[in-house]
């Protein structure tokens, strides 16, 4: 029979520490949520009575159709009673089924950080896990940095593990709080513990200072540990924590943990997690990291020639998992290094045939390379490069003809409100139309008088939904005259967005460029047939 691996997710307690994260209650809301329809064990929501949102999201009384709700504290403070502490009172407050109290097991911290003996360390764990228990909450120990402290008073260490399982605690959870201990340490140390502590009562808390996180907790799984703790994406203070987005899949696709461990996550509900992943980012306002084990947009993404081809005959030469079990997909790179395996699957992957041995394919591969040697790079620029394979076969419609465009950039003085002022001409049909715009930039500009350019035109309904959502510049060499290339990325009201890119020495033009294709590409998309 299988054992059951718990999984203790502290995204909005452990991971709110992270330099620059602060969740308002209505974000802590919307990640609760999503763990639960996930399925972890256990949301660990934040500490109630520390900080205002903490105390507001636990007076929100939330309830889970899967997931225990966790509130964390700390055990009491010496000198007082547990029944009179105002830390564990707060917990009570919480009435959340599940609590989490930290203690120190290091005899180093609590000489030096609790100024206190060791005893009274012991005693202030008995009596607040007694407590908790005795009002019908499962405890969770979090033994505070119980490596460092196993390494120095090994004796010690245990002590605090057995105070707080003597006195009710479901979970007694190694902390790897400085987060330097390393795999091989964490194997044989757990190894150890669990001659004292049954391994279906221990956890891993492990962060991730020495990039050791997500193996240091699949370390102490190997050696009987039966509680997981985490966070998405490896938020968390310092460097972060174990990458939950990580161990998930690795314990329910790979056969070592699979043939070994129930979750209660079904394997079913794996694809979510990049959506999940990226919902954090969003929220937080940040890229997605691209390399991102499982969920990263170049985590199934291949750029040589010789790999595309292997993939294309078969996934699993460079692919360890469907990326779709994850919700993620591959990704084949255009660039200067790509082969005619590269050009074939992104032209099958945007609906364009083309026989595998017709001379079109080289010549594509060779305006591919010859552009990006002038600066232009298609990975990623999906747009762009679809509009390039078009040009080259033929098969581009003739929307209209850039005429020529200006732009001015009027300051009434120091003090003074900036305003770009841009006009553009345009040929469509027959007709010659100038479009004039203002906006807060050059480029915002351009982008109203081209849009301004269409309201006479039978364009006009099929481009107002077009929104530019991402504007990034890169310069490729240095001085005044350095080349620019500039990526804009664009959606519509399908919310499928897409990636134009444009190169010159000019930033306005490698803008207007980029620009362009956006337009080009809409009006493509939405099958536009060209005016007469």
């Amino acid at each position: 029979m299988k054992e059951k691996l718990y999984i203790f997710d502290t995204t909005l307690r452990d991971g709110a520490q992270t330099y620059g994260v602060d969740f308002n209650v209505d974000e802590k809301k919307t990640l609760a949520l999503k763990l639960d329809e996930l399925g972890v064990d256990y949301i660990e929501g934040g500490w109630p009575g520390a900080n205002a949102t903490d105390t507001e999201f636990f007076n929100e009384k939330m309830k889970f159709n899967k997931s225990i709700f966790t509130s964390f504290g700390m055990t009491k403070k010496s000198g007082r009673s547990a029944e009179n502490d105002p830390g564990l009172a707060s917990l009570m407050n919480a009435d959340t089924p599940s609590v989490c109290v930290v203690g120190k097991s290091w005899d180093f911290h609590v000489d030096v950080a609790l100024e206190i003996s060791n005893a009274e360390n012991l005693e202030n764990i008995a009596q607040s896990v007694n407590f908790l228990s005795q009002n019908n909450k499962e405890v969770h120990f979090d033994a505070e940095h119980f490596f460092d402290g196993y390494k120095a008073n090994s004796n010690y260490a245990i002590q605090c593990l057995k105070a707080a399982i003597d006195n009710g605690a479901r979970w007694v959870v190694l902390c790897d709080t400085n987060g330097g201990t390393l795999p091989h340490e964490v194997e044989n140390i757990v190894s150890e513990v669990i001659n004292s502590i049954p391994g279906e009562k221990l956890g891993i808390h492990a962060h991730n200072d020495t990039g050791n996180a997500v193996a240091n907790s699949l370390a102490a799984v190997r050696s009987g540990v039966r509680q997981v703790q985490g966070t998405i994406n490896g938020l968390g203070e310092r460097c972060g924590n174990a990458n939950l987005i990580s161990l998930i899949p690795t314990f329910l696709l790979k056969p070592e943990y699979a043939e070994t461990y129930d979750l209660s996550i079904e394997t079913e509900k794996l694809d979510q997690l990049t959506e999940l992943s990226r919902l954090l980012d969003e929220i937080l306002n940040r890229v997605p990291n691209r390399t991102a084990p499982y969920v990263g947009s170049s985590a199934f993404a291949h750029k040589g020639g010789l790999h595309v081809s292997a993939v294309n005959k078969n996934p699993k030469t460079y692919e360890h998992i469907d990326p779709e079990l994850v919700g993620n997909s591959r990704q084949i790179i255009i660039s200067e290094q790509s082969g005619k395996s590269n050009i074939i699957s992104r032209l099958k992957s945007a609906g364009i045939n083309v026989d595998e041995d017709d001379k079109t394919i080289q010549k594509i591969l060779d305006r591919v390379k010859e552009r990006e040697f002038n600066g232009y790079s298609y990975d990623g620029a999906d747009a762009s490069f679809e509009i390039l394979v078009k040009k080259v076969l033929g098969e581009m419609p003739n929307f209209f003809e850039v005429i020529n465009f200006n732009i001015n950039v009027n300051n009434s003085g120091k003090e003074g409100k900036t305003i770009s002022q841009a006009e553009v001409k345009l040929k469509i049909g027959n007709d010659e139309l100038i479009g004039k715009g203002e906006g807060v930039g050059p480029v915002n500009a351009l982008d109203n008088a081209l849009r301004n350019n269409f309201q006479s035109s039978g364009y006009s309904e099929l481009i107002k939904d077009l929104s530019l959502i991402d504007y990034k510049v890169r310069i490729l060499n240095t001085g005044t005259d350095a080349t620019t290339r500039v990526s804009i990325e664009s959606s519509d009201n399908n919310k499928k967005s897409w990636f134009t890119i444009g190169v010159s020495e000019n930033i306005i033009e490698a803008s207007f460029r980029a620009l362009i294709d956006s337009v080009e590409y809409k009006l493509m998309k939405e099958k536009a047939q060209p005016l007469n």
